[in-house]
């Protein structure tokens, strides 16, 4: 069953207002403006402080339930006084009447945000003062507000705060009825967050990374035109779950809005980036690096990772490790390719005007600015759906270096050979699976991805690499399960191979190696990504 649809002109008079918050930002400024207005401020300990500081005049909590606060603040809203002056429906005369026998002031206004326990887990601080820092009170009131709401608004977000201050005074102190259910919903919402991230960080705490029950919020950034096709519908949304980067918080110069697949693969390519070593260039195609590479500067990984498969690097995704300045901006604008999206962690001063005013493509090339793409931590929980279900799994992240691995053959691999599988395996868990990547000078020279069968994935990869395979080293994301694979990979002049390990018939593939005089690695480790 639907809501009720708000009657706009059923407006509201604010005449008492309780505030009570941990952020104050801005609270000073509100609350002198309700006061303005005539609104009668009550408050607590450290919000009352700081209002009487600011000049507000202020009539504290304990004031109305004459009742002291208590247990070091623990103890000091959960009183019939406050949650009867909430809860008390102005239409319902029984409500009134108790009201007025039990000395209970309605309030019209609740202005709460909670004690930022969010922010405290991701501070790192101890189970103990974590557990400090979980709102009782707070909560308990924005819900009752939020019931309430035919009479009370509740506003839990000091972003608005200008807004409700504007309807105020446009409407003579009064709020509509439009304006008090969207605060309620918002209100809803925030204790929903607040709660499940409570519930997630006790079960981590308690039962480890994939606890009994997991709760998420998901906070919609805006539609978009459509999803992978024209037929499917499409929003985008961002996890509440603090990582350290996420493409929604960049900035877009030029070009159209975002659409779904500019997403994913935006995605697929800052991630891949944030994998690398030094200076590092990636381009990625539906999803799959095409290019990548790393150099001493910028503008070498950019050259090698174009490079890597020009013609499917055409209407692309880049993504760069280093600011890009005005040079490279320019070099780019001379491309005969185009680019999707560019990122990069910073433009620099000509930069953005170089691609938007030198090509043709460039007022449509969305320019995305912001987040370190070098190689740092990530959240270690990636999310998945499939119908009617969720799969939660730790990132692949675990890239071991030179001395975890094996040289399974008689042969030890040379220095460059060395650089360029290490360099294949930190690219290679961005390839679909089955994956196969050929690199030469820490540079993608062939990728063959999404293959049922993992000669095929040779092959493609191979014929894409064409003479570039000659001297190439490969990465394999998974064990060779018969020979073929590796045959063909020397066939196209690989030199060394580095691959989990770990199939039934491993010394019949060391024995290809061998008889070829290549270097063959073992990982103990895979990187399927399905």
């Amino acid at each position: 069953m639907s809501a009720p649809a708000p009657e706009n002109q059923q407006l509201r008079k604010v005449q008492r207002a309780l505030v009570a918050v941990s952020d104050k930002r801005g609270i000073v400024e509100l609350c002198s403006s309700l006061q303005q207005l005539g609104v009668e401020i009550l408050s607590t300990g450290g919000t009352a402080s700081v209002l009487g500081e600011g000049g507000v005049e202020v009539r504290l909590v304990e004031q109305v339930t004459d009742f002291p606060e208590m247990m070091g603040g623990r103890v000091k809203t959960l009183h019939p006084r406050i949650h009867g002056g909430l809860l008390a429906r102005r239409d319902v005369e029984g409500d009134l009447e108790a009201c007025h026998e039990h000395g209970i002031p309605t309030i019209d206004l609740l202005i709460v945000n909670l004690y930022p326990f969010e922010q405290t887990v991701a501070a790192g601080a101890s189970f103990d003062d974590t557990v400090e820092q979980i709102d009782i009170g707070g909560p308990a009131m924005v819900r009752a507000a939020a019931k309430n709401h035919r009479d009370v608004a509740v506003v839990v977000d000091p972003d608005r705060y200008d807004m409700v201050i504007a309807e105020l005074k446009e409407q003579d102190g009064q709020l509509s009825a439009a304006t008090r259910q969207e605060l309620a919903l918002e209100a809803f919402r925030r204790t929903a967050a607040y709660d499940a991230s409570i519930s997630n960080w006790l079960g981590q705490q308690l039962e480890g990374p994939f606890p009994g029950s997991v709760t998420e919020q998901w906070n919609r950034i805006g539609s978009l035109r459509y999803g992978e096709n024209p037929h499917q519908q499409s929003a985008w949304y961002l996890r509440n779950d603090g990582d350290s980067f996420s493409i929604a918080d960049t900035t877009c110069h030029g070009g159209k809005a975002l659409s779904y697949n500019n997403i994913l693969d935006a995605s697929a390519a800052i991630e891949c980036c944030r994998g690398l070593e030094g200076p590092a260039a990636v381009v990625v195609k539906h999803c799959l690096p095409c290019g990548a590479s790393e150099r001493q500067n910028i503008d070498a990984a950019f050259e090698a990772a174009l490079s890597g498969d020009p013609v499917s690097s055409f209407g692309g995704i880049l993504a760069l490790s280093e600011p890009l300045d005005v040079e490279l901006a320019r070099r780019l604008a001379t491309t005969d390719l185009f680019f999707e999206v560019i990122h990069a962690p910073k433009f620099l001063p000509g930069a953005i005007e170089a691609i938007r005013d030198g090509v043709k493509w460039g007022r449509s090339c969305r320019m995305l600015e912001g987040g370190e793409t070098g190689a740092q931590e990530t959240v270690p929980i990636e999310v998945r759906s499939v119908p009617g279900a969720m799969l939660l799994q730790t990132r692949d992240r675990n890239l071991k270096q030179r001395e975890d691995f094996t040289v399974a053959s008689d042969r030890e691999p040379t220095d460059q050979e060395w650089q360029d599988l290490l360099f294949g395996w930190r690219v290679l868990p961005h390839v679909r699976s089955n994956g196969i990547l050929l690199a030469n000078d820490r540079a993608v020279v062939g990728v063959g991805a999404g293959q049922p069968s993992r000669v095929d994935a040779v092959h493609i990869a191979c014929r894409k690499a064409a003479d570039r395979s000659k001297g190439s080293s490969l990465a394999s994301d998974a064990f060779f399960p018969f020979p073929d694979g590796v045959e063909a990979a020397i066939d196209a002049g690989v030199t060394a191979v580095i691959q989990p390990g770990g199939s039934v018939r491993d010394g019949a593939v060391i024995e290809v190696a061998d008889t070829a005089g290549i270097a063959m690695v073992f990982t103990g480790e895979r990187h399927f990504r399905h």
